[in-house]
């Protein structure tokens, strides 16, 4: 298991590049035999450094819930990273392009839990039934150390990412907040579209069948370190589209049909 110094040191290089805004490599590369623990300890750490500086945790994101992904990763399980209060934000936002590194958008169904979700046996239902509602979402993720290494060609592991908080940056709420037993949440669906030319198109079953699935699993996932999700808590169930580039200019939107959308802007 990594020590508690590295995890720190290795946090506070994610950290710098996410205030600085510069990529750094990938910390696999200098440390190749960190593990999923190893990883999520320099997760933890960042975030411990963050609510030092006055943060609050609000919530959580799940990623690589695809399939597809998961091979393309070479794990078989998602992953997650952490939701910070300064990460939230409305529909409409107009957002700054230089303030990140390597901004991208997924499209995502939000859960605002209203009951404690612990142990390591939760289920879907029971997700269910602690759910008070369910939201369209885009989800702003930024990748602090490179996606590709300029030099070497070296594409980051699963490592890189979870320890990068699973590239989280930010959240986006909008459209209309439903009750989770008054839609089926495997049809919902979402055009997506910048500039007005739709990039990409899904459904919510594509985030491992049903998108609550994957709260249970962070909720299963959480219970050996002691932690749990709390009431109030916002949980990105994973995306169901492909990361989607950003530039300055760009205008996106997501249409959910009957859910309402959820749109953004870069400058």
């Amino acid at each position: 298991m990594i020590s508690a110094d590295l995890a720190l040191d290795l946090a506070k290089r994610h950290e710098s590049a996410r205030r600085e805004l510069k990529a750094i490599d990938p910390i696999s590369i200098e440390h190749p035999d960190l593990d999923l623990a190893d990883a999520y300890a320099v997760q933890q750490a960042w975030v411990d450094l963050q609510i030092a500086d006055g943060a609050k945790l609000v919530g959580r994101k799940i990623g690589l819930t695809s399939r597809a992904m998961q091979q393309q990763m070479k794990i078989d399980e998602p992953d997650f990273g952490a939701l910070l209060d300064y990460m939230v934000m409305q529909t409409g936002i107009e957002l700054r392009h230089a303030d990140f590194v390597d901004p991208k958008l997924e499209v995502e169904v939000a859960f605002l839990i209203g009951r404690r979700l612990s142990g390591e046996s939760v289920t879907v239902e029971e997700v269910l039934a602690a759910t008070e509602y369910i939201q369209p979402a885009l989800e702003l993720i930024d990748a602090r150390s490179y996606r590709i290494h300029p030099v070497t060609g070296r594409a980051r592991t699963i490592i890189d990412t979870i320890a990068d908080n699973a590239a989280d940056a930010g959240v986006i709420l909008g459209g209309r907040k439903v009750a989770p037993n008054d839609v089926d949440m495997r049809w919902i669906g979402a055009i997506f579209s910048c500039n007005g030319v739709v990039e990409e198109t899904g459904l919510a079953a594509g985030v491992l069948g049903h998108p609550a699935r994957g709260i249970a699993w962070v909720a299963r996932r959480l219970a050996p370190h002691g932690m749990a999700i709390e009431p109030g808590q916002i949980i990105l169930a994973g995306s169901f589209t492909r990361a989607s580039p950003t530039r300055p200019g760009d205008e996106f939107e997501a249409d959910y049909g009957p859910l309402g959308t959820v749109t953004c802007s870069f400058v």
